[in-house]
């Protein structure tokens, strides 16, 4: 038997002597689902329907928490693709008439299963099965919000040097006996003990758990926030489920650890997408929270001399910066990627001993950093482009308070504190929007090389909007403002607020504070700067150094890395 939701009662299941298995897999794609649902269902009721309709799945019980679920029943029971299916009210009141209309659901699949399954029902078992569980200790990360599958748990576990807790609705599942009148009950019915008042005590049990926010009294979730022992939450929600976006409001401004927003659309392909948030969140943690930092251990041993480098890999350009002996610039290299990260990083490297007039053997630590740091072996030790960009920003100008990024395939908004520190940072790493590829697409839709485009934004005369955001759907707004015979410069200016726009929107989420500086290749689009400018009402500091900005970071962690040696 398969279930969703930490209030199906699985123990009743149990007592029929049929093993109860949470249904939290992540799929690939949604092939079958797509064939039988709306495009605007949550992933989550996508991966059920799928999981049922590829045979992976032929008993199942669901909890109508939330409109998806009744529509997978809908869908579920047209097709007949489940042997038992069954689906339980669940009243979103902890008492009172809430415990008698659980207990009702709870009688009302208990006799639905003994009539499928023709076993019976073992009370003595389902009563010792009725204990409280343990709770754990410690210091740890906890994941809230919608609910975790099994393989983003396992993937966010992996990247933390802290113990991992699902407090989502598939792994915060804790039956407890405390304030539960069940001594009566404990002969179970042989003893007299009725059947009524054991489903009673069971939905007390059930209701009683810290209650999912789809409840009406959600108060009792403060004790996941206030835990001592809880050092940082990744609040995860799923596309096309606002619900849980609220909680997270809440928590933003009120927590006083480290607080990490993903979305995912429940797939297997979202956990590339959370690598560098997730590792970048464990570096905001401190020393031994992220996977691999307690014993530090090279992953190469570079050499004996005194320079140290960092290596930039990312989806456009690999930066190399070279420091000396004492910790000034004696190379940095800006060179396209192409032909796989490890052969641009050693041909880049290269480049900077070439530039500095050294061997790979005067280096004493390179630190690798970016997309592509996972991919490269050149280096002893990667860190997240989040923390290298701070350190770089901060080493060339300690005020600044705010960074904006804007790479190849993303887009960056760090704030950081007086030390240079990451106090938070959120990414649009899953749309073309607001980043340098955008701005490679459309110089191509308009055949102007990048470099005169830059410039071309600056003298504008009338004033255009881009409205779409989506890359593809801009191209075509480009392509028909040039048929219009629109001047290039004004649609130029047009595309530079396009950008501003969405890098605007990343800057409100982080909680800016002055000053801000600009990084990454993009910081050389004077157009693209003055139109955040003049979006934000603030002035950037764009250094000479921007573009390298992360791999100077790198560098200094290296450097610092290996002055403590």
């Amino acid at each position: 038997m398969r279930y969703v939701c930490k209030y199906t009662p699985i123990e009743l299941i149990e007592a029929f002597g049929e093993p109860c298995e949470l249904l939290d897999e992540l799929p690939d794609d949604y092939e079958a689902a797509d064939g039988v649902l709306p495009a605007n269902v949550c992933g989550f009721g996508k991966a059920v329907v799928d999981a049922v309709l590829s045979g992976g799945v032929t008993e199942l019980v669901l909890v109508n928490c939330c409109d998806t679920m009744r529509r997978v029943y809908d869908v579920l029971e047209r097709t007949g693709a489940c042997r038992f299916l069954h689906i339980m009210d669940l009243p979103h009141a902890a008492g009172g008439c809430g415990v008698e209309a659980l207990s009702h659901e709870i009688a009302r699949l208990k006799s639905a299963y003994a009539s499928y399954s023709g076993r019976e029902f073992d009370c003595d078992a389902f009563v010792a099965s009725l204990g409280s569980s343990p709770r754990e200790s410690g210091r740890y990360v906890g994941l809230l919000g919608a609910r975790v599958g099994r393989q983003m748990e396992e993937f966010v576990a992996g990247r933390l040097g802290l113990p991992v807790r699902n407090l989502t609705c598939t792994g915060n599942r804790r039956l407890s006996l405390q304030d539960v009148p069940f001594d009566d009950l404990a002969g179970g019915e042989e003893e007299g003990a009725d059947e009524s008042a054991l489903f009673d005590v069971y939905a007390r049990m059930l209701l009683g758990q810290v209650p999912c926010f789809r409840m009406d009294d959600t108060s009792g979730r403060r004790q996941l926030y206030e835990d001592p022992g809880l050092a940082g939450v990744i609040y995860h929600t799923i596309k096309f489920c606002d619900f849980y976006g609220f909680e997270y409001a809440r928590l933003k401004g009120a927590l006083d650890v480290p607080l990490l927003k993903v979305e995912t659309d429940y797939t297997r392909q979202s956990a590339g997408q959370l690598s560098t948030r997730i590792e970048a969140f464990a570096e905001t943690l401190g020393e031994g929270a992220r996977k691999g930092a307690t014993g530090r251990r090279r992953l190469m041993k570079t050499g004996t001399g005194q320079y140290t480098a960092g290596i930039d890999s990312g989806s456009t350009s690999t930066d190399v910066v070279i420091l000396d002996a004492h910790g000034a610039i004696a190379a940095a290299v800006v060179a396209p990627t192409g032909g796989g990260a490890q052969r641009s990083a050693d041909a880049s490297l290269e480049r900077a001993l070439a530039e500095a007039g050294i061997a790979r053997a005067d280096l004493a630590y390179v630190v690798a950093t970016g997309y592509g740091r996972s991919y490269i072996g050149t280096g002893d030790e990667s860190v997240t482009e989040i923390t290298c960009h701070a350190y770089g920003a901060h080493h060339l100008d300690p005020d600044v308070r705010t960074i904006i990024d804007i790479g190849g395939q993303d887009s960056k908004v760090i704030r950081v504190d007086e030390n240079g520190a990451v106090k938070n940072f959120v990414m649009n790493d899953k749309c073309a929007a607001g980043t340098g590829r955008f701005l490679e697409q459309m110089a191509r839709a308009l055949d102007l090389p990048l470099e005169q485009m830059a410039e071309l934004g600056l003298s504008w005369k009338q004033d255009i909007t881009i409205s779409s955001m989506c890359t593809v759907f801009a191209e075509s707004e480009v392509v028909s403002l040039v048929a219009e015979n629109r001047a290039l410069p004004d649609i130029v200016h047009g595309l530079n607020k396009s950008v501003a726009s969405k890098v605007a929107t990343l800057v409100r989420r982080v909680g800016p504070e002055e000053k801000f500086m600009m990084t990454g290749g993009v910081a050389r689009n004077r157009g693209v700067v003055r139109a955040l400018e003049n979006r934000l009402d603030t002035r950037l500091v764009v250094c000479d150094e921007a573009q390298v900005c992360g791999a100077l970071g790198a560098a200094l962690i290296a450097r610092d890395r290996w002055l403590a040696e």
